[in-house]
């Protein structure tokens, strides 16, 4: 049988901390037990939420001073008989990707995104081809490119890893993990406080001192199915997809769970799905943002006819005058191809407003709509008379 629902595929082993226990206790289970997510518990035993290895690692707290629940996050609940589609949708809004698992109010299990990639290519779609689903063109770095501008590079454009090269050639694989537990962690667990001069210098370290290799590498015609399998196999979450040597293409875990995700969506329509960090998004704001994307996909519904949008949107930096920066990224997803953008500032309309914008430009030059004359007339017009920039 495939599996289809969470049923098929859930686990009723999982490992679980208390809230009251400290940070270092949980990094110390997160270890042993190989695990990236650990369920919370109070002292009764009930449910509270779950605390993942990588929100560990990336705060600023004192392990062993610091309690679980300071840095747990509730998380969205599953049913055994919700389908893979809502629990790969449900994972990417939430950003979590170890779900529980109840029945009648009761916690039996915990479902991760590689179950659900793993039990989904077992069936048909198991023997789509990477190029289908994988990210084209992904950002690369030069092997000398220092880890400063590697973050800005990951900052910018919402990813975590990319390809490491040499005269077009792949070398490596750079990750934002990488960077934190191969350098910042370190040095934090060295010193209390930061020392200006020390950030310089861990900057400028090259991106080829840091970078994981020999990188495992997949065709863009492997199937699905034998990607997973290696990615199972070697514990990664992400491959390089090469052709003659070069970097063609990226694929994570999130390549593979939106496509998942999409599978329950109505057909035949342009889909949007968000995944908020940190945001605060008020009925008003949200009108706003649905009155944009419903105002992008009339215009190219006729087109593209079928394509997922999906958002993410987090706080990022300070705040001015009251109002906390926000980084958007946007990825478009079309039955041909895939399309990113990503804008920062300090209103959530404003911020995706042009994020969206700078997406329908680089729409508009592709070969999708290349033989159009509707759409090359309009972005004409746009070169003439560029919009303004929120």
């Amino acid at each position: 049988m495939v599996p289809s629902i969470v049923k098929d595929v859930f686990s009723t082993k999982f490992k679980s901390v208390n809230q009251d226990d400290t940070l270092s206790a949980c990094l110390s289970l997160l270890k042993e037990e190989s695990t990236p997510v650990l369920v919370v518990l109070n002292s009764k035993g009930k449910y509270l939420g779950v605390i993942a290895h990588r929100w560990i690692i990336r705060s600023r707290y004192d392990p062993s001073r610091t309690k679980v629940e300071t840095l747990m996050h509730s998380a969205p609940t599953v049913s055994l008989e919700d389908s893979l589609s809502k629990v790969a949708r449900l994972m990417i809004t939430s950003g979590i990707n170890q779900l529980p698992v109840f029945s009648e109010k009761k916690l039996v299990g915990v479902v991760t995104d590689d179950t659900v990639i793993q039990g989904a290519v077992v069936g048909k779609w198991g023997s789509t081809k990477v190029e289908e689903v994988m990210t084209k063109k992904p950002f690369l770095v030069e092997e000398d490119e220092s880890v400063g501008a590697v973050l800005s590079l990951f900052r910018e454009h919402g990813i975590s890893h990319a390809p490491v090269v040499r005269d077009g050639s792949l070398v490596g694989i750079v990750s934002i993990k990488d960077i934190i537990t191969g350098i910042f962690q370190p040095r934090q667990r060295q010193t209390v406080g930061e020392i200006a001069g020390e950030k310089v210098q861990v900057l400028s370290i090259s991106a080829k001192g840091i970078m994981t290799k020999p990188v495992i590498t997949v065709l863009p015609e492997t199937l699905l199915k034998d990607a997973v399998e290696k990615m199972q196999e070697f514990d990664i979450s992400s491959l390089v997809v090469v052709r003659k040597g070069r970097p063609a293409g990226i694929l994570t875990k999130r390549d593979l769970l939106e496509p998942l995700a999409e599978m329950e969506m109505p057909k035949q329509r342009i889909t949007v799905q968000f995944s908020v960090k940190g945001v605060e998004i008020d009925d008003v704001q949200r009108g706003f943002i649905m009155d944009d994307f419903e105002s992008f996909a009339r215009r190219y519904q006729k087109t593209i006819q079928t394509g997922a949008l999906f958002v993410y949107m987090k706080t990022h930096g300070t705040k001015y005058k009251g109002q906390q920066q926000i980084h958007c990224r946007l990825k478009f997803r079309t039955r041909k191809s895939s399309f990113f953008s990503s804008s920062e500032g300090y209103g959530v309309e404003a911020t995706f407003h042009t994020a969206l914008d700078r997406l329908e430009r680089q729409l508009l030059r592709s070969q999708e709509l290349a033989h159009e004359p509707e759409y090359a007339k309009k972005y004409l017009r746009r070169i003439e008379f560029p919009s303004t920039e929120l």
